[in-house]
């Protein structure tokens, strides 16, 4: 090795590498594991479903390494070449299937938002509403392990947007974030609390492990958050979606916070969403007006990207719950493979 070359540090707490779904994880899970480039056929690539199964969990795999790595992964391959030029072909795939998907979505910031900011006559498409009113412990328990893949590392991948804006959009998003990383509070950091929300309901808290059992659906709502944020180019997207999540989370969270609470979950798991209720409808203000009016005074150009990020966020969670809600009517576990009793 030369003196100038990384040292090869592996990662020692990072999660678990998981079973392949497909040619393409498998080339990501072998290379990672072995330390050589990742080997695949270029067919594989191109004929994959954007949104399968194989093509999100190997995104997920390239785009953890910016978070924690993997157990026994060395560090420097966050930066290898080869890793990055396949997580640039399937990033590629998975954004350009977005924006086929919105191509007639809307492209001004009010026609993007004002659908979330009245609360909708038909709730059955509402995940919230059926939990908060018809859920079941072992669905809270299942919604929650599913969530734990960003909860867990809730916010992180905002952070990247914050060296990417200037003025009012930096000076607010930090405002936001601190409030999200638990106002310099160890013990009030919202992955914290996530954590125990999680062992009240008995479920592992440790990070990253129920990737395994989740379906592509759930992958591609924390891959967006990843591409959005590694990218600068997508700043505006980032800063949509993270719109899109402050203005959605109050309600929602006092709906969680009534299931919780119904279903006996335990007080850190009502515990989770009660502190998101009011926290999140000052966030939604703050962002709204000081992120996005910030950004756009500064970069106005960057209005249907903002646009794009909430649109394609809303898309995502809505084929997440579509996934979710046809497993639970169906009798069967929305994970792939159920959870252990308790």
């Amino acid at each position: 090795m030369s003196p100038s070359a990384p040292s090869v540090t592996a990662t020692a707490f990072g999660p678990r590498l998981v079973e392949e779904r497909g040619e393409l994880s498998a080339a990501v899970t072998e290379a990672l594991r072995s330390g050589r480039p990742p080997t695949y056929d270029p067919k594989a690539l191109l004929g994959a479903d954007p949104r399968g199964e194989d093509l999100q969990l190997a995104l997920y795999l390239l785009y953890e390494l910016h978070y924690r790595g993997f157990e026994g992964v060395d560090d420097a391959r966050e930066w290898d070449p080869d890793l990055l030029r396949l997580r640039q072909a399937l990033e590629g795939r998975f954004l350009h299937a977005l924006r086929a998907e919105l191509s007639r979505g809307p492209t001004s910031v009010e026609a993007a938002f004002a659908p979330l900011l009245a609360e909708p006559v038909d709730t059955s498409g509402s995940l919230s509403h059926y939990l908060e009113t018809e859920g079941e412990r072992w669905q809270l328990r299942e919604y929650a392990a599913l969530r734990s893949l960003y909860h867990l590392k809730e916010a992180d991948p905002h952070l990247w947007v914050v060296p990417r804006l200037t003025g009012r959009a930096k000076a607010a998003m930090v405002a936001v974030e601190y409030d999200e990383f638990g106002a310099g509070r160890a013990d009030r950091v919202h992955a914290e609390l996530f954590a125990r929300l999680m062992a009240d309901l008995d479920l592992d808290t440790t990070y990253g492990r129920y990737l395994d059992r989740a379906p592509a659906p759930l992958l591609a709502t924390v891959n967006l958050m990843s591409l959005f944020g590694l990218h600068r180019a997508l700043r505006g997207a980032l800063v949509g979606h993270f719109a899109c999540v402050e203005v959605t989370s109050s309600p929602g969270s006092r709906r969680m916070a009534k299931a919780m609470r119904r279903c006996a979950a335990g007080p850190a798991a009502e515990h989770f969403y009660a502190e998101h209720v009011e926290a999140d409808a000052v966030h939604e203000q703050v962002v709204r007006r000081e992120v996005i009016g910030g950004l756009l005074t500064d970069e106005p150009s960057l209005e249907a990207d903002v646009a794009f990020g909430c649109a394609a966020t809303v898309f995502l969670e809505d084929r997440l719950t579509a996934h979710i809600r046809q497993a639970w009517n169906q009798g069967r576990s929305a994970l792939r493979t159920p959870l252990p009793e308790p």
